[in-house]
């Protein structure tokens, strides 16, 4: 029973601390918003991203030049699975192939219960953004009904990306750690230096091309109008997953 009640007053204290910041945002933010006078908006919600296509440079507008950034982006994920199946098909000894499997498996409790609270997380963020954008500063000229969910949609999808990187990477590294381990076996140092660093490599370039792809998507096919907005939705969220699983990637567990 004592435990029980521990738990439940921890949780009830870190309920309270995240309600307090939350009101606190709030307040914060409405002043703000009032105090601006009507018509002016300010801060990165106001900018607008100009016409790709009225602009050129070596004989090629915008929009089309950055269409190749993602075919760059999709070249990124590519290499960063080639290398995660070239890590994988690595010889390695089974007892400790075992002991990396147990490790992930213990890591993936962690990223489930993560998940979790960044869904939680998520629906604070989504209440934030739903007064402001909905409320104290809504898109100029647009429909509150086509800017809020599509601002929403990104939010959804910046923190969905991190945490998807999070999960890759903590796979790659769990795995990695153990063929590191064998290819010490012959007492050779390039080995044990050359796997953690395509691991790090494969984790980069997914990390790198994901975001990339999902800004690159935001400049090419919002109209400019909104998507100072979406990226505010995509980059606040995405930010927030930073802070939770994917520090621990960076670590060999």
């Amino acid at each position: 029973m004592p435990n029980w009640t521990a738990r439940f007053a921890s949780a009830g204290r870190g309920i309270a601390r995240a309600s307090a910041a939350l009101a606190t945002f709030l307040f914060v933010t409405t002043a703000c918003a009032l105090a601006q006078p009507a018509g002016e908006a300010g801060g990165e919600a106001s900018l607008k991203v100009p016409d790709l296509s009225t602009v050129s440079f070596l004989g090629m507008n915008g929009h089309n030049l950055l269409l190749i950034g993602i075919a760059f982006c999709v070249f990124g994920l590519l290499f960063g699975m080639a290398i995660y199946m070239r890590l994988k098909n690595l010889p390695v000894h089974r007892a400790m192939l075992d002991i990396s499997e147990l490790i992930y498996e213990t890591c993936k409790t962690y990223l489930v219960t993560q998940g979790k609270f960044l869904m939680l997380l998520w629906a604070f963020i989504a209440v934030v953004i739903v007064m402001y954008f909905g409320w104290l500063a809504p898109v100029p000229g647009k429909p509150i009904s086509t800017t809020l969910p599509i601002i929403l949609v990104f939010s959804i999808i910046g923190m969905a990306g991190s945490y998807g990187v999070a999960w890759f990477g903590i796979r790659v590294n769990t795995f990695a750690n153990s063929r590191t381990a064998f290819a010490s076996l012959p007492g050779k140092p390039y080995p044990v230096y050359q796997i953690p660093l395509e691991a790090g490599m494969s984790i980069g370039m997914m990390l790198i091309s994901v975001e990339l792809l999902m800004m690159l998507i935001i400049l090419l096919f919002i109209p400019g109008d909104y998507s100072g907005p979406c990226f505010i939705g995509f980059a606040s969220c995405e930010s927030r997953a930073v802070f939770s699983p994917r520090l621990r990637t960076s670590a060999r567990i």
